[in-house]
């Protein structure tokens, strides 16, 4: 969840003063004079993609032992030494062996598919039935070792995949409080954007966005209610893709909502999100909501990139993503430009003004849902409190620990509601997921559009653990959250370091659509650049 994102509905264009301000703590040393501070980055496996490892595997340049040996490595120099960003909150230790077990199939002529023998890492809300523990960040879950794999482990499991560890994210997919600092647990600490070290990477799959921009891995799990996908991938200069809700199951993830959750592919590629994505997908009888996707999903959506996929595409241009501050404005004006030299028809549109009503009942579905589905999971589960009460409880009592910086004002509004059957609830959850598809679908079907583009969200804010999140400017994150429709951000371009995306929506089950769109963009822009852990905007 990206608190900030509450904000949006009413009001796109927020304060914007902050966005390209240094953060408080900024030294004011020249340049020159702090040359030394300056990290050096020489990893052997950086930007490599998945189809370049499968490569040099199959070449016998590497094996999945040695690339999974590299990304330790990797997480010990930068992770916990070095810029120590902090993203990685276990580290497997069954990695190794997940990986000697995917060499030694291969070595009898078994591939499993693109994702065989390749570390990823996965947010620290998915249950894996091995000896991680599953926390949400939580020092409340503490211990809490999974009976069981969540469906897309076992997915994942199945394609061959070594799973490396798991990321820190903002505390309860950041549903705790109106206060909290993105990218903080009480079991994880603060995790820092590679970009800009004083920079917070955003949340809530905060750790799976720097992570995977550092290159700690070759690709990352996140989870999305509302921009916890998205906006960590646009400020860390990757892909993220959220799902149609029902597209990936959510069976065995701590969950906020039952309407919006999904869990999505973080990538520095348009191919490598794709080939996650196609992997994940399937129908899960623990998660009614898959039910949908019959006939609906592809196994492989690497086969929708098209490099010239933006030809005679009609696209809507979100209305307040055009004025939000200089920079971003200058950044987003050369990206429409540039879809409109590759064939793509622009229109201008306003989803914002259509969704107002959504908006304001979102944050009300999410309490309601967040206390019944965290209750359902927690009475199965491993951990020492087994309610949501429990968990309250368990703060209160250890404060200094588990609140140092900000309480949990949300999931004491969570734990006053009712059940599912309040009508507050039914009047809430009807008018957020009704009002907002339809005025996509609407918008889509009116102007005859393939997609709707927008800035993804606004630059990185500074850390700042006394104050919180501040508001960055805009947020695109809300519409598809809302209606559980498809989202795409990929990398459009940057300011001071700062990275931002570029978004493409669409109606229920049109990855494959959005995906083309975005493909087509990143080829003729690349505007991914590794991060430099850059101290601050000034170094």
């Amino acid at each position: 969840m990206h608190r900030r994102n509450f904000l949006k509905t009413t009001s796109v264009v927020g304060v914007t003063a902050l966005v390209a301000g240094a953060c408080n703590t900024v030294s004011t040393d020249k340049k020159e004079d702090r040359k030394d501070e300056r990290f050096h980055d020489d990893f052997e496996l950086n930007e490599m993609t998945i189809d370049i490892l499968q490569q040099k595997m199959k070449n016998k340049e590497y094996t999945s032992r040695s690339i999974t040996e590299l990304y330790l490595k990797r997480i010990d120099a930068i992770d916990k030494g070095g810029p120590k960003l902090n993203a990685v909150i276990e580290v497997n230790p069954d990695a190794l062996d997940i990986a000697d077990a995917m060499d030694k199939e291969r070595a009898n002529g078994k591939v499993r598919g693109p994702l065989h023998g390749i570390p990823v890492l996965v947010k620290d809300n998915i249950d894996t039935g091995d000896k991680m523990m599953t926390t949400a960040g939580a020092l409340a879950l503490d211990g809490n070792i999974a009976k069981q794999d969540a469906f897309i482990i076992k997915k994942l499991r199945e394609a061959g995949a070594v799973l490396l560890g798991k990321t820190n994210l903002s505390e309860w997919a950041n549903f705790r409080s109106t206060h909290s600092t993105s990218a903080w647990s009480s079991r994880g600490g603060q995790t820092k954007s590679p970009c800009v070290l004083d920079r917070n990477p955003s949340g809530s799959s905060a750790g799976s966005g720097s992570a995977a921009s550092a290159n700690l891995c070759a690709i990352a799990v996140g989870t999305e209610t509302d921009g916890s996908i998205v906006s960590p991938s646009s400020v860390n200069g990757l892909v993220g893709i959220k799902p149609t809700v029902g597209l990936w199951s959510r069976s065995g993830i701590i969950p906020i909502s039952k309407t919006q959750d999904t869990a999505g592919p973080m990538a520095r590629t348009v191919k490598d999100a794709a080939i996650l994505l196609g992997a994940l997908a399937g129908e899960d009888t623990q998660d009614s909501y898959t039910a949908t996707n019959k006939g609906k999903i592809q196994s492989d959506y690497t086969k929708f990139l098209d490099a010239n996929g933006l030809h005679g595409k009609r696209i809507g241009v979100e209305k307040g993503g055009l004025t939000v501050n200089p920079a971003m404005d200058k950044i987003f004006h050369e990206a429409v430009d540039l879809l409109k030299s590759k064939g793509a028809i622009i229109v201008e549109v306003d989803v914002y003004k259509e969704i107002k009503q959504a908006g304001k009942d979102e944050f009300t579905v999410l309490l309601y849902e967040f206390k019944d589905g965290v209750n359902n999971y927690l009475s199965k589960a491993n951990a020492k409190v087994k309610t949501l009460a429990d968990v309250i409880e368990f703060n209160k009592k250890n404060e200094g620990k588990a609140m140092p910086y900000f309480k949990q004002e949300t999931l004491e509004l969570a734990q006053k509601k009712g059940d599912l059957n309040t009508k507050e609830y039914l009047d809430a959850v009807k008018n957020t997921t009704t009002i907002t598809r339809s005025a996509i679908d609407k918008i889509l079907k009116e102007n005859k559009l393939d997609a709707i583009a927008a800035p993804t969200n606004g630059f990185a804010c500074c850390i700042d653990l006394i104050n919180g999140d501040y508001d960055n400017g805009f947020s695109y994150s809300g519409p598809a959250a809302m209606a559980g429709y498809p989202h795409i951000t990929v990398p459009m371009g940057y300011w001071n370091e700062l990275p931002v995306g570029i978004s493409f929506i669409s109606t229920a089950y049109d990855e494959a659509g959005i995906i083309k769109l975005g493909y087509a963009f990143e080829q003729a822009t690349n505007k991914r650049v590794p991060p430099k852990f850059k101290k601050d905007i000034l170094l």
